[in-house]
């Protein structure tokens, strides 16, 4: 009897904490940390500088003073590619997750970050493209054609597009694009040398033109994204069901695959490809909120925007002055996590 009892006030203390008044409020509180988490961004890095000259930095600005240049030209803008760029990331694995039924999905596992890469490693081996402002269009044109790869070989044979058949398919696909990645830095130096950092994850000397090139593509994606909140949760229930409901599944598959791939390209356009932001935060923001993509999406949005932040200032502090890519402090804390799904959510 007792249990009965405390399972019944347990699921009672769930719906009140999951009621659209928490949520709202949660949401507010989350873009409070956000905040937090870009002034500690802004305020800790290898130079010191006094949090009275952050402040001035930022409310009045003076260019004759190198702390301030530093807070303006440098600090500002990495704060702002993170926090985007892990927003992105984090919203476009919340986006595979829901669409393929796959716990493991995101846009590393399922290749799209390896496609986008290999973009842009061929573009600088075969055309000599150095500069961060033209890998957005190769990159774009990787994750996509990886999408749409991965996909095809996943809907092959009886059953059409099943999340195992498109896992299998991605993990094959990543392999591949791989291999074929590190054959072209093997071969050619010059691209190694230009694309060495880049690939580790990074968005240290992202400046504001890189930003503002990139904002309108992951912006859009993620403005589509959370348009499709409602569309993802009926359809995360299967396919039948979301028929049976009126939904045009075709429709919403290619308005899904079109935000990822403007999400995640965009993402590796800026900051090259950071592992397993698009595989936590999910399932974090998840079991917060629940099953409803209208509410996973935005928490997921503002979460990975915070973690990435705070795993870029982490990666500053730690071997202080030198600086770590973002994405070796992401895989750091991603992979315990990424073992933990292998072991006890997928086999359950």
């Amino acid at each position: 009897m007792s249990t009965i009892t405390t399972r019944s006030t347990s699921a009672r203390t769930l719906r009140i904490a999951r009621s659209r008044p928490m949520l709202l409020l949660g949401l507010l509180v989350f873009a409070g940390l956000l905040g937090i988490a870009l002034m500690s961004s802004i305020a800790f890095g290898a130079a010191d500088i006094a949090p009275a000259d952050v402040w001035q930095a930022i409310v009045a600005f003076n260019p004759e003073s190198t702390e301030h240049l530093i807070i303006q030209t440098l600090r500002i803008p990495r704060a702002a590619v993170a926090a985007l760029v892990g927003a992105s990331l984090a919203v476009a694995g919340a986006l595979m997750q829901g669409l393929t039924r796959n716990p493991l999905a995101d846009p590393g596992i399922l290749g799209i970050e390896t496609g986008a890469a290999l973009g842009v490693v061929a573009a600088v081996f075969f055309l000599g493209i150095g500069s961060l402002y033209l890998y957005a269009l190769f990159a774009f044109a990787g994750a996509a054609l990886t999408a749409v790869a991965v996909y095809t070989l996943g809907s092959l044979g009886r059953g059409g597009p099943t999340p195992l058949k498109i896992t299998i398919a991605g993990a094959a696909l990543t392999a591949l694009l791989s291999s074929l990645t590190t054959g072209m830095l093997i071969f050619n130096q010059r691209t190694l040398e230009e694309v060495r950092f880049w690939l580790a994850g990074s968005v240290a000397g992202r400046d504001l033109p890189l930003l503002i090139q990139a904002a309108p593509y992951l912006i859009a994606g993620l403005l589509l994204a959370l348009g499709l909140g409602r569309q993802i949760t009926t359809i995360s229930l299967g396919d039948d069901v979301a028929k049976g409901l009126g939904q045009r599944t075709g429709w919403v598959k290619g308005l899904t695959a079109v935000a990822t791939v403007l999400l995640a390209g965009g993402a590796v356009a800026v900051a090259g490809p950071i592992g397993f932001v698009g595989l936590v935060i999910p399932h974090a923001v998840r079991f917060l909120v629940g099953q409803d993509y209208r509410w996973i999406l935005p928490y997921a949005a503002l979460a990975g925007a915070i973690f990435l932040v705070l795993s870029d200032v982490a990666a500053r502090l730690v071997l202080r002055p030198t600086e770590l890519p973002v994405g070796v402090m992401t895989a750091l804390i991603g992979g315990p996590f990424f073992v933990y799904l292998v072991r006890w959510r997928v086999k359950r």
